[in-house]
């Protein structure tokens, strides 16, 4: 891999996309296990320079030159000012709203432009997906003038907070009497607070795009506690998104995530590190020994205890080395470069762990019994509790963010095929951008080595444990498969809304719905294989085929461990699955083996189900 050259894999650019789908994701897979993306490694420096240049060189100046806390270069006067942290999670924060910071870039499946975001979301007409339908004042899947001023205003606010000089505080003056430069303002926060709120209620996207599931609290935090209780529980929430993260990663999914992650590290791992993470490279590219080491002792063990110590330590050499343990894990994060690359946010969370557990120990009145009330300590853990508990008992009604499920492996996940052609029919969609195949033919990409640098998501979707199910749907359920285009939805749907993080919920059937009114596919043209995350407490995942056209025509579930078992590309043919409902409506397309099939627990479709209906 060079600086301005990739490692396209080995392959014949004229034949090779008339392969049996099953060949093309065997020789992709293999490639990427070697190489990941295979990107030039300038792709991975321009990463590098957004983050020291914007996020860590302009928001220091921001931040230190709004806070009256010294230069931004005389980091020892300022680097544990409350106000400075509190500002450092407004900046990201107004970075992640505005997308130039998680989910940006060619990683992220955004080419031309390199920024979804803001162009989508302030401009009316485009799609915008509701979390709740029960919602009053929310119908509807397109973004309105409205949409736009309550968005606008929520950068405004953040805006506001980021730049006004601090106030005094009592409680901070009571804790820090030499302290000067007081905490953030607390009106435009509320501001924030309030629109990101409304904002959220119409469009979730922009909501889990701020990071609502964690800033929101840190917000609240921000205004309603005094300031020995507000350290606290900035300490409980980032010890609960730790400990929460680890406990997602219990189970078979989170092994699958590692070795294709560290294969896509474009710097640091030579070749043989890359092969050590699978058993038998190239003849079975399953997780190895080493894998699941480094999954479930240097990462779930990991990221399980050291928050712990973090939050009960009173000793500072314990406290320190836990910190320097956390610091480790973030940078070691980005460094992997993940495709989603919230940098940034790993980035502040390093941060985080210096700032709250050196710059405010428990041995100097800031440790978890110094809270003014248990009562209070007890209210704050429930809350941020609340939605990780119901996440991962019901992945179905809550995202996988505030499931606290990042990096997990237990993702909901879709891959969409469309018959030739039909890809098209997506520039009906109002957005700022174009297909992604077409994006990187404008950049001068010949369209098969375009379609081949594509096809390697659909690669990376089959070396975690879903893409094995999800590939198994699609061999059974469609007859002319090979001739398909058949696109990763995360990837795809980043084209369509501006953003995704992982999240399966942003490419589900509500989006379906919304692209259906808008493209008018017909039965048969556009088929979504999607999975639902797996439940905590249940060995099975839940999925649902969809047809644009028809709606939702069978749900079902599969063993994880079936799927864990097998390679990627499925030599041994598809995984055994459980059909619980098919609709009696069929689109134009038949099992193609002999796989048996459970007895329908139902053989109609309601209306509520049908895509095209515009619910």
């Amino acid at each position: 891999m060079g600086f301005k050259t990739g490692d396209f894999p080995p392959v014949d650019i004229e034949t090779f996309l008339h392969l049996p789908l099953r060949d093309r994701v065997k020789t992709l897979a293999l490639h990427w296990a070697e190489y990941g993306f295979g990107s030039p490694r300038v792709i991975a420096t321009t990463y590098i320079v957004k983050v020291v240049f914007v996020w860590l060189l302009l928001g220091s100046i921001v931040i230190t030159s709004t806070s009256g806390v010294g230069w931004f270069w005389q980091v020892g006067q300022w680097w544990d000012q409350p106000i400075v942290y509190q500002k450092a999670i407004v900046w990201t924060m107004l970075l992640e709203a505005i997308g130039i910071a998680g989910s940006w870039g060619p990683m992220a499946g955004k080419f031309k432009p390199m920024t979804g975001g803001i162009l989508f979301w302030s401009r009316p007409g485009t799609i915008r997906l509701r979390p709740w339908t029960w919602v009053p004042g929310t119908a509807g899947d397109t973004r309105t003038a409205g949409d736009v001023v309550l968005y606008l205003g929520l950068l405004a606010a953040l805006v506001a907070a980021l730049v006004l000089p601090g106030v005094p505080s009592s409680s901070l003056t009571t804790a820090l009497p030499d302290n000067t430069s007081g905490l953030v303002q607390p009106v435009p926060v509320i501001a924030a607070i309030v629109l990101l709120v409304l904002v959220g209620l119409r469009d979730k996207t922009v909501a889990l795009a701020a990071r609502i599931e964690q800033y929101l609290p840190a917000l609240v935090f921000f205004v309603i506690l005094p300031f020995v209780d507000m350290i606290i529980a900035l300490k409980l929430l980032i010890v609960i998104v730790w400990v929460g993260a680890a406990i997602s990663k219990f189970g078979a999914h989170f092994v699958n995530v590692i070795p294709p992650m560290v294969s896509n590290t474009p710097f640091w791992p030579p070749r043989w590190l890359r092969r050590a993470h699978y058993r038998n490279f190239p003849e079975d590219i399953r997780p190895s020994g080493f894998a699941h080491f480094m999954a479930h002792v240097m990462g779930t063990t990991v990221e399980l205890l050291v928050p712990l110590i973090l939050l009960f330590s009173t000793n500072s050499w314990v406290t320190i080395a836990a910190v320097i343990v956390m610091v480790g894990f973030c940078l070691f994060i980005v460094s992997t470069f993940p495709l989603a690359v919230p940098l940034e946010w790993n980035l502040l969370f390093a941060y985080t762990a210096i700032a709250l557990f050196l710059g405010f120990p428990a041995w100097d009145g800031f440790a978890v019994t110094d809270i003014s009330s248990p009562w209070l300590l007890a209210g704050i853990v429930t809350a941020l509790l609340f939605f990780p508990v119901l996440g991962n008992l019901r992945p179905d009604k809550v995202s996988f963010l505030p499931s606290l499920r990042q990096y997990s492996g237990n993702w909901a996940s879709a891959l969409w095929a469309f018959k030739p052609g039909a890809e098209e029919k997506l520039d009906a969609v109002v957005r700022p951008t174009r297909n992604q195949v077409v994006q990187l033919q404008e950049m001068g990409y010949p369209h098969p080595v375009a379609e081949i640098t594509l096809q390697q998501t659909i690669a990376w979707r089959a070396m975690h444990s879903q893409g094995r199910g999800l590939y198994s749907l699609m061999y059974r359920t469609l007859p002319d498969i090979d001739s398909r285009t058949i696109r990763e939805g995360e990837f795809a749907c980043n084209s369509l809304i501006g953003f995704n993080f992982g999240d399966g919920h942003l490419h589900g059937p509500d989006l379906i719905r919304a692209l259906q009114a808008r493209c008018h596919f017909q039965p048969g043209e556009f088929i979504v294989f999607w999975v639902e995350s797996q439940p905590i407490h249940k060995r099975t995942q839940s999925y649902q085929i969809i047809d644009a056209a028809l709606g939702v025509i069978e749900r079902g579930t599969w063993k994880v461990a079936d799927a864990v078992l097998e390679q990627p590309w499925l030599p041994n043919g598809p995984i055994p699955v459980q059909v619980t409902w098919r609709a009696a409506e069929q689109p134009t397309i038949a099992a193609t083996n002999s796989t048996p099939r459970a007895e329908s627990v139902n053989t109609g479709r309601s209306e509520h189900e049908t895509a095209g209906s515009g619910r």
